[in-house]
């Protein structure tokens, strides 16, 4: 059924289409095709996450990460607390100090490393940046520092185009926040000795909880330095000089959901049954594609990231052309009443914009309905 929306004397039809899921937000994202709660397995629920069942299913999800994300066998991947930025902090906090630091930042997420260690650590670190829609010089970066980055900047639509940029001979570390880029690009392990993500991102899973890799500087770091700060519980690593294995066994620093991992699971197998990372990749390729097409076809939008070489495939951001933050308001609004998308303002650091999750768990042809309810928001909002 056709509806009709009147505003300042304009008279416009709704489309009659809706996308079948309407679910583009940028985190937490959209569950996989197909994703229903009552299939989730029960059994370790209620259980302590100590117990047989408990620990088990915690080593699977980590299995599956490895599997699907075709993380190396040098590298150990561990469940922590506090989602994406639990996991960015513990790796600062843990093991920045011990020598000169670099932060890169070309949106917010970015911007809140380079405030911890500036303000909090109390690093002095050298600062590198870009305005929205743009990438940082990167050929600026001294390898002599640890340099903490975002791999896929999320607020921005822009990432790093691969790991060519990272030095193979890097005395510092690599500290990559990749957690709007695992499961839709490729990541350089060799280069990256400290990668970080949520389960609620690419994977669609739930949130509350981070996943942190290390390579093996990274331990060897950790194993042979001592920040001059104190540390909280929920940070701690190391035990007499030596890495905690057992967090990267599914042996959690404290306690995790059970629910969130056995979604977690359910997820990541979902993605296997998709052809793996690759399949996850394709998928990302094909929705971003599918919003360009979109933007090509319309006068009034346009991506933030003007370098398709640096454009995310995930977290795509738009300009809308004479939007203000109170037109974004009403657009994002009039689309959510009506059941089209749900949650694509940008983020409220950003320019006044769209953001549109372009993850594999999204469907191409739902951005492709979505695009005629682009165009009714549009005249209603600036109306």
């Amino acid at each position: 059924m056709t509806d009709t929306t009147i505003l300042a004397g304009d008279v416009r039809p709704q489309p009659a289409t809706l996308p079948t899921r309407p679910y583009f937000s940028s985190g937490p994202c959209a569950k996989p095709p197909g994703w229903d709660a009552a299939q989730l397995p029960t059994e370790s629920l209620g259980r302590s996450h100590r117990s047989k069942i408990g620990k088990s299913r915690l080593a699977t999800c980590i299995d599956l990460i490895r599997e699907v994300l075709e993380v190396p066998a040098t590298h150990r991947i561990g469940i922590v607390p506090g989602s994406d930025t639990g996991a960015v902090e513990m790796a600062m906090w843990t093991m920045l100090g011990a020598r000169p630091v670099t932060t890169i930042a070309w949106e917010s997420f970015g911007e809140g490393w380079v405030t911890d260690a500036l303000k909090q650590l109390k690093l002095d670190p050298t600062v590198i940046r870009a305005d929205y829609g743009q990438l940082p010089d990167l050929a600026q970066v001294n390898w002599d520092h640890d340099v903490v980055f975002t791999w896929n900047g999320t607020t921005s639509g822009v990432r790093v185009p691969d790991g060519e940029w990272i030095a193979a001979d890097r005395a510092g570390l690599a500290i990559a926040d990749a957690t709007s880029a695992v499961f839709a690009q490729d990541i350089a392990w060799d280069k990256c000795d400290v990668v970080t993500f949520s389960f609620q991102k690419a994977l669609g899973g739930e949130g509350a909880h981070g996943v942190l890799i290390l390579g093996p500087r990274a331990v060897e770091r950790l194993e042979s330095y001592t920040p001059a700060w104190p540390l909280p519980k929920v940070f701690r690593l190391t035990k007499g000089g030596k890495l905690v294995e057992g967090v990267f066994k599914g042996e959690t620093i404290n306690t995790p959901s059970m629910l969130v991992v056995e979604d977690t699971i359910a997820c990541l197998e979902w993605g296997k049954s998709i052809g793996g990372l690759a399949g996850m990749k394709a998928r990302a390729d094909a929705n971003a594609a599918a919003l360009d097409r979109l933007v090509q076809d319309c006068d009034w939008l346009g991506h933030l990231a003007t370098d398709p070489a640096s454009r995310s495939n995930t977290s795509v951001c738009l300009t809308v052309e004479g939007a203000d933050a109170d037109i974004i308001k009403r657009f994002a609004k009039l689309l959510e009443d009506a059941g089209a998308a749900y949650d694509i303002a940008g983020y409220r650091d950003a320019p006044a914009g769209l953001r549109i999750w372009c993850g594999a768990t999204v469907d191409a042809a739902d951005i492709t309905a979505l695009g005629p309810w682009l165009d009714w928001a549009y005249a209603q909002a600036k109306g």
